[in-house]
């Protein structure tokens, strides 16, 4: 009996010190764990697409238009610019305006000084200088950008511009697509661009010609004086909204179309950069003479791209 006993109490024993033993086991397998939950970073899920409630006076596109250099007046209208009855862009924005209702396209214009000083000009001009003119368009149009943006969740965006205004709109583009700008790369549903003077062959869709050479402020990179401040390519390019931009450039436009040699000296740079830029020779994408494709002119163009943008827009109510 005494031996049984023993027998029983050993087997008692080793099965209470195995199961000791697992309990210590599974201990440990929880305090790794929870060190391991508390030490990893959180997984984060990629934004989708836009949600929220949508107010009923939001449009499903929004188009920006960026009038060229003298074509815009910092006290202009918005939704019905007078200030140059000519501007280019106006051959672009009218015909939309009269197409589509505000609620499925509204058309804003930015009005920026959209002026150029000429720093060697005698008697002086009286003309903001081109950085600040520049910023101030960038300034008014991202933060109607950031309006809509937060007004409306689910519209879509466009931006179309000429010359100093294409700058701007391709600046915009550039930190959309690379994921600094205003408007996640996703709402910026295309981009059209006539005369850039930061164009880089193999930068967004060349349509039509696309000439050799490069914007103006690609070649001068780095010239600044006196509010001549020329900003050199775009790094990056457009990121990833590059499918989305074309660009258009007459072969014989300087603005766009400057032959490849880099920054002059001051003394002989200043006079070609201020000739180069201030010349009209640029302004005649409204007719054939410098710039066509089937026929069309370059305005026309850039109203039907724009017009098939929007259509393929989805709706947003």
């Amino acid at each position: 009996m005494a031996g049984t006993k023993s027998q029983g109490a050993r087997k008692a024993g080793r099965v209470f010190g195995i199961a000791v033993i697992i309990a210590a086991i599974i201990a440990i397998v929880v305090v790794i764990t929870l060190i391991i939950t508390m030490i990893r970073k959180p997984e984060i899920t990629p934004p989708g697409p836009p949600t929220g409630p949508q107010a009923a006076d939001c449009p499903d596109v929004q188009l920006i238009s960026f009038p060229g250099t003298w074509e815009s007046s910092a006290t202009d209208s918005t939704d019905a610019p007078k200030f140059n009855p000519r501007s280019l862009m106006l051959q672009v924005t009218n015909p939309l305006d009269k197409r589509y209702t505000d609620a499925r396209a509204d058309i804003w214009t930015v009005n920026y000084a959209a002026q150029f000083h000429n720093p060697v000009a005698v008697p002086p001009d009286g003309q903001m200088t081109y950085q600040a003119s520049r910023q101030q368009g960038t300034d008014r149009a991202i933060a109607k950008i950031t309006a809509v943006k937060d007004k409306c969740p689910r519209t879509g965006f466009v931006l179309v511009g000429f010359s100093q205004g294409a700058t701007i709109a391709g600046n915009i583009a550039a930190q959309i697509g690379a994921g600094k700008g205003p408007i996640a790369a996703e709402r910026l549903l295309g981009v059209g661009l006539i005369s850039d003077s930061r164009r880089v062959q193999g930068q967004g869709k060349a349509i039509g010609p696309d000439p050799a050479g490069e914007g103006v402020e690609v070649t001068f990179a780095g010239f600044s004086f006196s509010g001549v401040d020329l900003q050199g390519k775009r790094d990056g390019g457009f990121g990833s909204v590059n499918d989305r931009v074309v660009t258009i450039c007459g072969s014989n436009d300087p603005i766009c179309n400057q032959p490849k040699g880099g920054l002059l000296g001051l003394a002989t740079g200043l006079p070609q950069v201020i000739s180069t830029i201030t010349q009209n020779s640029h302004a005649a994408y409204g007719t054939t003479a410098n710039w066509s494709l089937e026929g069309k002119t370059a305005t026309q163009w850039l109203t039907g791209w724009a017009t098939g943008v929007i259509d393929r827009a989805p709706k947003t109510k």
